[in-house]
């Protein structure tokens, strides 16, 4: 006899309190039904507004565009929390914290990797403005995110901690929002800490940013202390947009998105003129037409609207068939007609390569799709294809940075699942080559190259470079030593040192990109107890000695295992990767003798001990001739065995070696 379960559930919105008795059984699409009408309901109020034309003919004078940009760990999100609050977002009650970070990576490493876009109604002297806030990341892996939101601004929020005073990151975010001649509005966060030191910190900004003491604000995050008045100042110094309602449609394309039901979702500014649904669109870049299907703003939860106007950022779907379509940077505007493009931003240069392959050749076109639709939505990175004998087809991928790298990596397995193998990180140098035949055979006097397997060789070369950045690190003035040995290993040349006040130092050192991508960051931080903050900008290319560090396996090279090396370091490296090798390498019927080499010459070997086969063992007496025949048999068998046989390295192996 089978039973019918009856029960009711209470729902509460704002203007809606209903008891429904509904039948788990029979009654399913009744409750469609309510479900769907408690969801018109619910959102009635948004409704009504945007019937009312209340979000959409916000006059420009009412709009404000903003970001807030600041060093790793100073409170970004925090703050963001509580303009939420403030605007009605968001419940305080709830407790609810960093709510747009939204990325699982960005939950489970507690950094904003990402930046997120809402947009905030508020009511200030008896007029509605659109406050349209952009939560950037502090990382300078991430910088790329920051110098794209800015172009949708017209003014920033400048955090500083009141206990660690001016970062490095700090001063490069400063200036990007300086070059673009937005308005900086500087906020001092953490005031309620105890060790808390605001006056110090006024001091600082004054004298690195020449900021006047009576414009830095002073507030608490955590607990909402001054946060209305930020908005306030907000409001007051930050200008409207320049836009023309009237002007023919354009907008600037600065982020994107994949959907797995609706494709494409474009985030766009709109410059000038309005697009509502219906529209037909085209790309500047591309020249593809496409069909408005959808619009909406980002509070922070999607909310559909009819038309977006110039000053606006918002969302729109357009049956865009490929991630590909999607450019950062593109210009939009209404079919049929010629715009002057909008002037977007410098596309990010990839500074870290690596290759990336499936685990296994099956899984190849899962990964495929797994890369372009997160591409999409981080389009600092750059995609080539390339193939490995050892490790099958895969691609050569570019990163920032190599915590960009890690993010990427872990982003892959949560979001599409995708288990991927990743190279060690390398960077792009460049080789400038004689003679004419050699020209004609490499495309050009000079190649550029991040594969050690593409290292040309020594004959034709006529000069190698390598990439270098301008580091910029703040630290006590207690760890000056330590952290000047530290570059002075990593070949770094010291060009300034400023005191920021009576216990700071800002140095800069011109520093090889190879010699930081790994590990810098974490020595600087051991050497200087965690105190000191490092960044740093590309510097162009140098003249450099570098060498190819090839790996011979019993006299075999095996160009998978190579490396691009600096010459004072090619022995040490060389030491090391024997090492390693020695002991992720299986054991064979014969001996191996590792060696890593330098054009001709060998600067390090491990001999990998073979099994042996205790051939005597039968043996129980007799005369010790018999035993040395046994041996000199065994001896003569390996001896052949090491002329012929092939070494074969498991799949496994080089994924280890080459693994980060």
């Amino acid at each position: 006899m089978g039973f019918v379960y009856r029960t009711s559930i209470t729902f509460c919105c704002k203007k809606l309190r209903i008891r429904f008795p509904y039948s788990v059984r029979a009654e399913r699409k009744q409750w469609f039904r309510f479900s769907q009408r408690l969801m018109n309901v619910a959102g009635a109020d948004s409704e009504s507004r945007k019937n009312n034309g209340e979000i959409n003919t916000v006059a420009v004078s009412n709009i404000r565009n903003f970001s807030i940009i600041a060093h790793v760990d100073h409170g970004k999100s925090t703050l963001a929390d509580r303009l939420l609050e403030i605007a009605g977002v968001i419940d305080p009650v709830e407790g609810q914290t960093q709510v747009l970070d939204m990325l699982q990576v960005e939950k489970e490493r507690g950094i904003t990797v990402k930046a997120q876009t809402v947009s905030l109604s508020y009511k200030y002297k008896d007029h509605e403005y659109l406050l349209n806030l952009i939560d950037t990341p502090g990382h300078v892996d991430f910088s790329n995110e920051v110098s794209r939101s800015l172009a949708a601004c017209q003014g920033v929020i400048l955090l500083v901690d009141a206990n660690q005073g001016v970062q490095a990151q700090t001063v490069a975010n400063f200036y990007l929002a300086f070059c673009r001649e937005l308005t900086i509005i500087p906020v001092m966060n953490k005031v309620d800490l105890k060790n808390a030191n605001p006056d110090a910190v006024t001091e600082q900004l004054k004298t690195l940013f020449g900021i006047n003491e009576k414009d830095v604000l002073r507030v608490s995050a955590k607990f909402g202390t001054g946060v209305k008045e930020l908005i306030h100042a907000v409001i007051e110094r930050v200008p409207p947009p320049k836009v023309d309602r009237k002007a023919p449609f354009r907008a600037l394309i600065y982020d994107s998105w994949y959907d797995r039901y609706r494709g494409t979702i474009i985030l766009m500014y709109i410059r000038d003129g309005s697009l509502k649904i219906g529209d037909e669109i085209q790309s500047v870049h591309t020249k593809k037409v496409y069909t408005v299907k959808s619009l909406g703003l980002l509070r922070p939860q999607e909310e559909q609207v009819p038309v977006l106007a110039a000053g606006q950022v918002g969302f729109t779907t357009c049956n865009m068939r490929s991630t590909k379509e999607a450019h950062i940077g593109d210009t939009f505007h209404l079919k049929d007609m010629t715009v002057e493009p909008i002037e977007g931003f410098k596309p990010a240069q990839p500074m870290v390569f690596a290759g990336v392959y499936p685990m296994d050749q099956s899984q190849h076109v899962a990964l495929r799709g797994a890369i372009e639709k997160l591409v999409l939505n981080d389009p600092a990175v750059s995609v080539s294809v390339d193939s490995s004998p050892a490790l099958g087809q895969g691609w050569r991928l570019g990163f920032l940075g190599l915590l960009h790298l890690e993010v990427f990596s872990q982003r892959l397995e949560q979001e599409y699942g995708a288990q991927a193998v990743l190279t060690a990180p390398s960077v792009t140098y460049k080789a400038k080559i004689i003679g004419e035949k050699n020209i004609k055979h490499y495309g050009g006097e000079e190649i550029l190259f991040s594969n050690p397997s593409h290292f040309p060789p020594t004959s034709i070369i006529a000069e190698l470079q390598e990439p270098t950045v301008m580091g910029t690190i703040i630290t006590p003035d207690t760890f000056i030593g330590s952290v000047i040995s530290l570059c002075m290993e990593r070949r770094g040349i010291q060009k300034t040192a400023t005191n920021i006040d009576n216990n700071r130092v800002m140095m800069q050192f011109i520093l090889p990109l190879n010699e930081i991508i790994v590990d810098f960051h974490d020595e600087l931080k051991s050497v200087s107890s965690g105190y000191a903050s490092f960044d740093y900008e590309d510097h162009g290319y140098v003249p450099s000695q570098l060498v190819k560090l090839t790996i011979m396996l019993n006299g075999v090279a095996v160009d998978e295992l190579s490396t691009i090396v600096h010459i004072s370091k090619a022995v040490s490296c060389g030491r090391k990767m024997c090492e390693k090798l020695k002991e992720i390498i299986p054991r064979q019927m014969i001996q191996i003798a590792i060696q890593a080499c330098v054009g001709g010459k060998i600067v390090a070997r491990e001999t990998l001990k073979p099994y042996r086969k205790d051939v005597t063992a039968k043996l129980y007496g007799g005369d010790v001739t018999r035993r040395m025949k046994l041996l000199r048999r065994q001896a003569e068998g390996k001896k052949k065995m090491k002329m012929v046989a092939n070494i074969g390295l498991p799949r496994e192996t080089f994924i280890d070696v080459l693994k980060r």
